[in-house]
């Protein structure tokens, strides 16, 4: 699939589609290696490590940290997608973001101080979005119009999967936590590897030349300029209010199980969500695939994001009405569902309303401010709204709000079906 320049993506072939096959697997364990590193350190190993350091005050340290680390994690992925995109390759990003993220992960495994994991954390915060905008990238670089629902959903079955594996390897090295970061080090810098042993990259004919240097101001506007797009600004407004009500609730998941829902006797509230997450995965896994599959056959994208969008606000009322396990169990799966599938669609329809093609890495890397931009200030936005409002009720209905708004931003959308 190869070609000498990039080709703009609506017009792209696919005369290969045993190699497009093969890029799509490569995508697919890129992504999963991505999540099993923010899923397995984020949810099982800073945690812990935090937990050993810090005693009581752990939940403090740990959601500064995470607040602070996710500003980088937002500053990073736009800035290394426009470097990317400058120098019309992938392949030294992924490599180098994959290559920095071991050597943070292993400075996390020696160190015993809140500030140093705090710094480490970050580190490899950024060197995983440089990673990652250079990966979600090569979907609009070499994936044609007609398949980007498929390739998104595939991309998205990172998920669930990574997700699953991550917590796994993780929950089997809570004890050895040098070991357990070690082995997330190599798990991305095998994935990088893979990807960039197998996937050759797409350079553009001539490298773009070296401009003046622009006032920053100007730097700035150029930076954001895909935001002045109508459709584009649209489907950013709809990412950003959809995961801001999906982290509001589900960052406060384990002190809902324990203030607000009913368990069976016997059943603790870590033990719940033991069970819930894969409950909650397998349903994204679903719906990531049927979704992406379906809206690349019927050719729509805008009816599946909108759907999928108002599913996880409607689905907000169930623990409200019933605060049981069984409630749960039942918001779990469908949460899961239109998580999945929004997430999924989502993305390609993101990769159709990108303002110009050679921008790519740059433009999906703004998107991403949509995705940690709202994880940042969720833990605020919910924190406001138990205290203020009085419980988790009400977290539930803003939750949906959220959600129920960002349905409607898709509408505007002119480009797409």
């Amino acid at each position: 699939m190869a070609t000498n320049e990039i080709i703009d993506p609506p017009a792209q072939a696919d005369p290969e589609p045993s190699r497009g096959r093969g890029l799509l697997l490569l995508l697919l364990v890129a992504n999963s290696a991505m999540m099993a590193v923010y899923m397995g350190v984020g949810s099982v190993l800073l945690p812990t490590q935090i937990a050993a350091i810090a005693g009581d005050d752990k939940v403090a340290v740990l959601g500064l940290i995470g607040g602070i680390s996710a500003i980088f994690a937002t500053a990073f992925n736009p800035i290394a997608g426009a470097l990317s995109d400058r120098s019309g390759r992938r392949n030294p990003w992924v490599l180098g973001g994959a290559i920095g993220s071991l050597v943070g992960l292993a400075v996390l495994g020696s160190v015993s101080t809140a500030l140093l994991v705090g710094i480490g954390w970050c580190l490899v915060q950024a060197t995983m979005n440089v990673y990652q905008a250079a990966v979600t990238a090569i979907v609009p670089d070499r994936v044609p119009a007609a398949r980007r629902g498929t390739a998104s959903a595939l991309v998205g079955l990172g998920l669930p999967i990574g997700g699953t594996v991550g917590v796994l390897i993780a929950s089997q090295t809570s004890e050895h936590l040098r070991t357990g970061y070690l082995v997330f080090g190599g798990v991305i810098a095998g994935a990088a590897l893979l990807l960039t042993t197998f996937c050759r990259d797409v350079p553009r004919s001539e490298p773009a030349p070296d401009a003046p240097a622009a006032p920053k101001g100007a730097q700035l506007k150029a930076f954001l300029s895909a935001l002045a797009n109508h459709d584009f600004r649209w489907a950013f407004i709809g990412r950003a209010l959809m995961v801001l009500g999906y982290f509001s609730v589900v960052g406060y998941q384990l002190y809902i199980l324990g203030d607000h829902i009913a368990l069976p006797a016997g059943l603790t509230p870590p033990a719940a969500m033991a069970v819930l997450t894969p409950v909650s995965m397998v349903a994204m896994a679903v719906s990531t695939v049927v979704g992406g599959l379906l809206s690349d056959r019927w050719n729509r994208r805008k009816v599946f994001v909108g759907v999928s969008a108002a599913l996880a606000g409607l689905v907000m009322v169930v623990p409200v009405v019933s605060p049981t396990w069984t409630g749960m169990l039942v918001f779990s799966a469908l949460n899961g569902l239109a998580f999945g599938c929004f997430m999924a669609v989502d993305t390609a329809l993101v990769t159709l309303v990108l303002p110009r093609a050679e921008d790519a890495a740059r433009d999906m890397g703004v998107l991403n401010i949509a995705n940690a931009g709202p994880q940042i200030i969720a833990p605020f936005v919910a924190s406001a709204v138990v205290t203020t409002l009085g419980g988790y009720t009400p977290l539930f209905l803003v939750g949906g709000a959220l959600s129920l708004i960002g349905a409607l931003a898709i509408l505007p959308i002119r480009s797409v079906r």
